[in-house]
C-alpha cells in the first residue's frame, strides 16, 4: 500500500457529537484530545513523515466565548500532549493576535522532542489570508514555508470543503471525507482513507 508522506486532518464534529451525548457543545472538544493522539501513534507506525492538525481559525475565534475558550484550550492540551511524544512540532497560525494562546508561544518556532522523526504542524488561530499575507499593498508572501505539500487530507464530521486549510499544500492534494465526528475516531477510519487513496491515479497534473 501506497503511504502518503503527509496527511492533513480537520477533525470536525465535535459539537455536534457532545449535542448527541446529550452535553453542551462546548464539552466536545476535550473529547477530541485522546483521539489526536491515537491517530499521531497509528500514523507514526505506518511511516508517515509528517500531519498537519487543524486546530481552530481565526473565523472560529467569533463564536460564543464559552466555546472558544473550550477550543483553545484542548488545543493547547493536545500541543503539550504531542510534544511528550516523537516529534518534530510546529503551531501555525496568526500569534500576534490575542486570540492565539500564550502558553503555544514557545512552539511558533518549530522544536524537537524525543527522538523526532516525524514533523507535526498544529494550525492555531489559522487563517489562509494570514499564512498568505493578503493585507493591502503587502507584497505577496507565504508564511508556512516550512510545511511541505499534503498528499492526503481527511475531514471527519460530514463536511466536504476544505475551511481554508493550508491553500497552498493541498493544491494537489487527494480529499477524503467522513460522516463520523471527531470524537468517534478509529483507526479503522484513517485505513479506510488510506485504502481509498490507494487507488488514485497520483500524477500531480503530469
Amino acid at each position: 500500500m501506497r503511504i502518503p508522506n503527509h496527511i492533513g486532518i480537520i477533525p470536525d464534529g465535535n459539537r455536534r457529537w457532545a449535542q448527541n451525548e446529550g452535553m453542551t457543545k462546548e464539552m466536545g472538544y476535550e473529547k477530541g484530545l485522546n483521539p489526536g493522539l491515537q491517530f499521531y501513534r497509528f500514523c507514526k507506525n505506518l511511516g508517515v513523515k509528517e500531519l498537519t492538525y487543524y486546530g481552530f481559525t481565526v473565523d472560529n475565534t467569533k463564536r460564543p466565548t464559552v466555546q472558544r475558550e473550550a477550543f483553545t484550550k484542548a488545543c493547547v492540551d493536545a500541543v503539550k500532549i504531542l510534544a511528550q511524544e516523537d516529534a518534530e512540532l510546529l503551531v501555525l497560525g496568526n500569534s500576534q493576535s490575542r486570540m492565539f494562546p500564550e502558553e503555544l508561544m514557545e512552539y511558533t518556532q518549530r522544536k524537537t522532542f524525543g527522538q523526532g522523526g516525524i514533523k507535526i504542524n498544529f494550525l492555531v488561530n489559522y487563517s489562509w489570508e494570514w499564512d498568505l499575507n493578503v493585507m493591502e499593498n503587502s507584497p505577496f508572501s507565504i508564511r508556512s514555508t516550512d510545511v511541505s505539500r499534503v498528499d492526503l487530507l481527511i475531514r471527519w464530521g460530514g463536511r466536504c470543503r476544505l475551511s481554508g486549510f493550508l491553500p497552498i499544500q493541498t493544491v494537489y492534494a487527494d480529499f477524503f471525507f467522513l460522516d463520523d465526528y471527531w470524537p468517534d475516531y478509529k483507526d479503522e477510519h484513517v485505513k479506510k482513507a488510506l485504502a481509498w487513496y490507494n487507488r488514485q491515479d497520483i500524477t500531480l497534473g503530469g
